[in-house]
Formats: C-alpha cells, sequence, structure tokens
C-alpha cells in the first residue's frame, strides 16, 4: 500500500524526483493540442451565449407535473404565439421549466397563454420577463476592462516581487494559458455563458495566480541557495522546488474541487440551471486547468527563459566542471567530474570521492583512532621516549 505521506516527504527532501523541466517538451505539446481544440470550438463552433447577452424572453412554467416532451412543447407554444427563432427550454428544480426564445414583445401575452395550456397549468404559474441585450453586452464590457486591469497589475507585481520580470511572463503565459482552455471547452460542450460564468472565469485566474506564486516563491529560495553554494544547476533547483510544492498544490486543488463538485451535482440533479450552477461549472474546469498550468507550464517555461543568462549558464557550467550536485536536487554530474567534489561536500559526495560504496562512513585516519585531546593519539610517557 502506497503511503502517500512517506511520498511527500521523500518529494521535498529530494529522495523521490520527478523530472518536470526536462520534459518541458511534451508538456508543451500538450497544452498546445488543448489550446488548438479550444481555439477550434471558439472560431468554429462558436461560443453559446445566454440570453443576457443576444437579449429574449424568459418564460418559467410552474407547477408542472408531466415534463415528458417538455421541449417539444415549448416549441409548439411559441409557434402558436407567433414567435420566430430558436427556443432553449430547460427543467429547472423538480417542477419548473424555463423557455427561452426572441424577444416576445407585444406577444408576451399570447405566448403566456399558450405555454399554460400546453403544460396543464393555470396562466397565473407562467412568469415571462423581457431582457435586453444592452445589460449583457455592459457586463462583456466590464469584464474585459477588468481582465485587462488584472493582467497589468498582476505582471507589474510579480515583476517587483520576484526582482524578475521572466517569473512575470510566465504566471502571465500560465493565466492566458487556463483562460483560453477554459473557454475553449466551453465552446466545445456547448456550455451556456452566462455573467456568472464571466464572474467565474475571473474568479479562477485568481487562483491560478495563487497557486503560481506559491511555486514561484520555492523556486526563488532554491535557486538563490543554487547560486550562492554552487551545488546544483538553476534547472535542478528549480525542478526540485515544484516537486516539493507538488503534494501541496494537489491537496490544494482537490480541497478546492470537492465542495465545487457537491455544488455541481446538486445543481445538475436538483436546481438546474442558475446562477450556482454557472458559477461552479467555470470554477471546476479552471481550477483543475490552473492547477495543471501551476506545475507543467509556468516553471518549465521560466527555466526556458533563463537558461541562456551568463549567470545561469556560468552556473551550469560550474557545477558540471566541479561536479558539486548533490543527489538531492538530481542534477546530472559528468563522470569525470566524479573526483573533484570540492571538501567540505555530503556524506555521499566524499564517499563517491574516496571510492567508497553508497552511505559508507569515510574511514578514520589511524592517528585520530585513539582518544585524547581533540581526538589527538595519546603520546607515550617521557619516561618511554
Amino acid at each position: 500500500m502506497i503511503n502517500f505521506a512517506q511520498v511527500g516527504n521523500d518529494l521535498y527532501t529530494g529522495k523521490r524526483s520527478i523530472d518536470f523541466i526536462k520534459r518541458q517538451k511534451t508538456w508543451y505539446a500538450l497544452s498546445a493540442v488543448l489550446i488548438a481544440l479550444a481555439l477550434v470550438g471558439i472560431f468554429v463552433k462558436g461560443l453559446n451565449f445566454g440570453i443576457e447577452f443576444s437579449g429574449g424572453s424568459e418564460f418559467r412554467i410552474q407547477g408542472v407535473t408531466n415534463s415528458q416532451g417538455y421541449e417539444e412543447k415549448a416549441q409548439t407554444a411559441i409557434a402558436d404565439a407567433g414567435i420566430q427563432g430558436n427556443v432553449v427550454s430547460t427543467i429547472v428544480g423538480q417542477n419548473t421549466v424555463r423557455v427561452q426564445s426572441e424577444a416576445a414583445s407585444e406577444r408576451t401575452d399570447e405566448a403566456t397563454a399558450a405555454l399554460a395550456k400546453e403544460f396543464g397549468v393555470p396562466a397565473s404559474s407562467v412568469s415571462a420577463s423581457l431582457i435586453g441585450p444592452s445589460w449583457g453586452q455592459s457586463v462583456s464590457q466590464q469584464a474585459i476592462q477588468g481582465l485587462v486591469v488584472f493582467l497589468i497589475l498582476v505582471t507589474i507585481v510579480m515583476a517587483l516581487y520576484f526582482r524578475t520580470w521572466k517569473m512575470a511572463v510566465s504566471g502571465l503565459v500560465a493565466l492566458l494559458h487556463d483562460l483560453v482552455i477554459t473557454v475553449g471547452i466551453y465552446a466545445l460542450f456547448g456550455f451556456e455563458i452566462t455573467p456568472s460564468s464571466m464572474i467565474g472565469f475571473l474568479t479562477i485566474l485568481g487562483y491560478s495566480l495563487y497557486d503560481t506564486v506559491v511555486v514561484f516563491d520555492k523556486v526563488r529560495e532554491n535557486t538563490a541557495d543554487a547560486f550562492r553554494t554552487k551545488r546544483s544547476t538553476y534547472s535542478a533547483a528549480a525542478n526540485l522546488a515544484v516537486n516539493q510544492t507538488l503534494v501541496r498544490s494537489i491537496n490544494t486543488t482537490v480541497v478546492a474541487l470537492l465542495p465545487i463538485a457537491a455544488v455541481l451535482v446538486v445543481g445538475f440533479t436538483l436546481l438546474g440551471p442558475g446562477t450556482l450552477l454557472d458559477l461552479s461549472l467555470a470554477l471546476f474546469i479552471g481550477i483543475g486547468v490552473g492547477a495543471y498550468s501551476s506545475i507543467f507550464i509556468a516553471t518549465p517555461l521560466l527555466v526556458d527563459l533563463r537558461r541562456n543568462e551568463p549567470a545561469v549558464r556560468q552556473l551550469d557550467k560550474y557545477v558540471a566542471r566541479h561536479g558539486a550536485s548533490s543527489a538531492v536536487t538530481g542534477a546530472e554530474v559528468p563522470d569525470d567530474a566524479a573526483e573533484t567534489v570540492a571538501v567540505g561536500s555530503d556524506s555521499t559526495g566524499a564517499a563517491a570521492s574516496t571510492g567508497l560504496p553508497d552511505g559508507a562512513p569515510r574511514p578514520v585516519h589511524k592517528y585520530a583512532q585513539s582518544a585524547g585531546p581533540r581526538n589527538q593519539p595519546k603520546r607515550a610517557p617521557k619516561s618511554r621516549r
């Protein structure tokens, strides 16, 4: 049986390691495929905007005892009322049917009466509302403006906090990656985009940014130590940081997704379409994609952006030349450099330089084996000299 606590501890200490950095081409290829599918869904299939964005009339029929064939009944009633265009009908809750159509205007009363007749309920059980497209367009414009301002502020804050614009760019690419894939999933599966969905899209950006910043903070800590001690390459230190935060990212994602999944189940089975369902669906998709980008996209991209910096290249050459990479970071050490480990390295390095098996203690010099002050050998008495 797998001991997940032990696995997490081994990943943090470096006893076990998953090489995220060297496999970055695999992650890039997978993301490229997902983004390509998302763009196909957005520009070919198109987005399914709700009535709040396109405008129209919405009718809610309450107290429906027989919902069988509700779609055909709704289309027949709307057609009998003389309203042309597409008709979308869904079941809300246990006994309510929602019908959306083109703007009924002066034919609202006729549509209400026709729907009441088709579903066998009194006319007082049918409520009608007219929604204009201007409200949805206003919400969209404000959401886009908020998104642009958010991305600009994120770039500035991350550049100042991490003291390098390349971390800001990597984080920004991860955010756009999450947004495009999430919207693309909506387009491919035909999920309806409502103002609540727009709020969900903006919310997942905050979650993705939070997860990325946590990983980057550990990357900064490990790479700073690598530059100081010169015992591991930049990519090895960054890879160790991803491994150290892997369990935390998984736990945070699972804890966040569990209540959202519960809301989704309740929404699909009991409540039906509405604000809770729209918001939870966007969050569920976005949080899952955000966890992926923080681990597989942001940090490998950061390493690629910094790979050709003079300081990073000098560090990599020094580590390769002196063989000072430890087993904790998982950096590669050339065979001809194994004997040049600097004095003062860990037990693994000492064992390698003396030709001892891994983990074997270094032999004690014969003059240090006898007890005495400062572990010096005892001198013979003056009478025996």
